[in-house]
């Protein structure tokens, strides 16, 4: 049995994946590495198969049609036979030494039937041209070196659980029914999301596995790409406040968790639109918080309260310009774009 799946999207990867596929074979035998070629143009799929081969036991390629990221995960939950399940963008790579750790926790995870549905790990940014990089841990919202639940979450104010820091067990990512949308940009906030609520028992393991690189022209963190992709960033965020209004969510922590990530998905369309600037994407903007307050006047009100909220929505032009500069200070604190 393998312990994890650790499924790599790749799609005209040539350039940079051997060195993510690498770093995923860390893992040895107790990994399955799962390449998912979606539809590439380029060599990646003879990379991926050059790997299959030098590594039978481990390396498996899935070759789809393009469908995009969110699509090439779906293939991943899909294919995957390893207990646990991590997402792996073929631009970045897994800590080796972080990596046997996570392999001893998830086999004595496995063999004492701890029943763990999410395991959380810290994560690094690693920005091109930044000596300082910027580790994202978790050791203050959440209990260490032991099973716990929602009840012993309070994540603070700039933590968020994203892809780069969640292991889904398998079948709780098949249980929740998730089937991220094609050709969308932004689906991982979606696979964080939607799963959260078929989590009852988490484990945080305080070691940094996973090197988010940035800093990359073409990347879609890229801020000027995200602003020439703001109706992906919108419809990923009606997906999520669809997905939100159908959950039936009986824990306060758990609700806490889906509504800051939601808050923090409002505020990234908000400040996109105030930083494009132009009429019409200020209108969607304004339409975007009108169909949340029609949607769920509850979840509108704890988002527009917020601090983000209230910041993000700062009336007139010097408002607006309030908002950016709060925006670029965050910015250059945590690193991210």
């Amino acid at each position: 049995m393998k312990l994890l799946t650790v499924a790599i999207p790749c799609y005209n990867s040539e350039e940079y994946m051997e060195k993510s596929i690498r770093s995923a074979l860390n893992g040895g035998e107790k990994v399955e590495v799962l390449i998912i070629d979606d539809g590439s143009t380029d060599s990646t799929l003879d990379i991926a198969k050059k790997y299959e081969k030098r590594f039978p036991n481990i390396v498996r390629v899935v070759h789809k049609e393009n469908g995009g990221h969110g699509d090439a995960v779906n293939a991943g939950i899909k294919n995957a036979t390893g207990e646990y399940f991590k997402v792996l963008d073929s631009d970045d790579v897994l800590g080796k030494k972080a990596m046997a750790k996570v392999l001893n926790f998830l086999e004595k995870a496995v063999n004492e039937s701890l029943n763990i549905d999410m395991v959380i790990t810290n994560f690094m940014y690693d920005k091109q041209g930044v000596k300082r990089k910027k580790i994202m841990k978790y050791k203050h919202a959440m209990p260490t070196g032991k099973v716990f639940t929602w009840d012993d979450v309070k994540l603070g104010q700039t933590q968020y659980l994203l892809m780069h820091s969640v292991m889904y067990k398998t079948e709780v990512l098949r249980k929740s029914g998730l089937e991220l949308p094609k050709h969308t940009f932004y689906v991982d906030n979606i696979y964080v999301f939607t799963p959260l609520p078929y989590v009852n028992r988490i484990y945080y393991l305080d070691v940094v596995f996973y090197k988010y690189y940035i800093g990359r022209e073409d990347q879609s963190v890229n801020e000027s790409v995200m602003i020439k992709r703001l109706d992906q960033q919108y419809r990923v965020t009606r997906i999520m406040l669809d997905d939100y209004c159908h959950m039936n969510i009986s824990n306060k922590r758990l609700d806490a968790v889906l509504v800051h990530y939601f808050d923090m998905m409002m505020c990234v369309s908000t400040i996109m639109s105030l930083r494009e600037g132009s009429r019409l994407r200020l209108k969607d903007k304004d339409e975007l918080w009108d169909h949340l307050e029609a949607k769920n006047p509850e979840l509108y009100k704890k988002v527009r309260k917020s601090l983000l909220g209230r910041s993000m929505n700062l009336p007139g032009k010097y408002g607006r310009k309030t908002s950016e500069f709060f925006y670029k200070v965050v910015q250059k604190i945590f690193g991210f774009n």
